[in-house]
């Protein structure tokens, strides 16, 4: 399983970054007002909101050449959460698309979003 790749400065993030925690929980609402709920799932499912700015070539082409070794969002990865250390081996990439906004050299701007799966 492939990891996601760092930075020059083997960073896996740069800040501002962010990180979401989503909890799943089902309501069911009866007739007489009462309610039941319950967890879909056990646990938080974790999403970071990554943003690179001022990339070299060689790290656009390294996220390049992972984008696509991923297809996108059908291949899963292992991701080193930057707040707590701790490696998450089922992320995947959310979306399929691979969009860089290049200001001139060594100027790569990149934003991704990950999520872990259950």
């Amino acid at each position: 399983m492939p990891d996601f790749p760092q930075l020059r400065t083997q960073a896996v993030v740069q800040y501002p970054a962010r990180r979401q925690l989503t909890f799943a929980t089902q309501v069911l609402e009866f007739l007489d007002g009462s309610e039941q709920r319950f967890r879909q799932w056990p646990g938080t499912l974790r999403q970071w909101i990554i943003r690179l700015d001022l990339l070299t070539e060689e790290e656009l082409s390294t996220f390049r050449q992972f984008f696509r070794s991923q297809a996108g969002q059908a291949q899963v990865f292992r991701f080193v959460d930057p707040w707590d250390g701790m490696e998450y081996p089922n992320c995947t990439l959310e979306g399929d698309d691979f969009e860089v906004l290049l200001r001139g050299e060594g100027r790569g701007n990149l934003n991704l979003v990950i999520k872990e799966c259950r």
